[in-house]
């Protein structure tokens, strides 16, 4: 397929989405957010890069996984190559949970095809910077309360964001 920089994976998440999850942390990331959870990916030249063949074998091993992750960093900096992996994802019948520092609209409205190719693969959006002054430890799957859990094909679908309460 490709190559991706990343910074690491989990195999089996628990906090990056419902249900069990391989995470990719993709590498490199612009919003330089106050007291974000993960600053050693936002350098663009660190961590390693992979070939998306070998993160998706990965995947395949592990049957137990509901779904695959995609965090940062910022995954829409890599939008295209996380497009493709995430296609042969979904042709596995996993979903997939992207994070973002950008929310829905700027990503929607962007005219940037690549983004438009990882929203379409994308079953979950969580979007918005953290924001350390509204941290919040009460709210699944996200770090701070600005931050929203969106149903991303029912978005696309409304061209406006459809939120999930959960």
């Amino acid at each position: 397929m490709s190559e991706i920089r990343i910074a690491g994976t989990v195999n089996d998440s628990i906090v990056d989405g419902d249900g069990i999850r391989f995470t990719i942390f993709t590498q490199g990331c612009p919003h330089d957010c106050k007291g974000c959870h993960n600053p050693q990916t936002h350098d663009f030249n660190g961590g390693k890069l992979v070939d998306t063949e070998e993160l998706l074998e990965k995947i395949k091993s592990n049957p137990l996984l509901d779904g695959v992750t995609f965090s940062g960093g910022e995954p829409f900096c890599q939008a295209h190559e996380l497009s493709v992996l995430g296609k042969e994802i979904k042709s596995l019948g996993l979903n997939i949970t992207t994070y973002t520092g950008y929310t829905f609209e700027e990503l929607y409205n962007g005219n940037n095809p690549h983004w438009d190719e990882l929203l379409s693969v994308t079953d979950i959006l969580i979007d918005g910077k953290f924001i350390e002054e509204l941290k919040d430890w009460t709210i699944k799957f996200r770090g701070s309360s600005n931050q929203r859990y969106i149903d991303c094909p029912a978005s696309l679908k409304a061209g406006k964001v459809i939120e999930i309460d959960i």
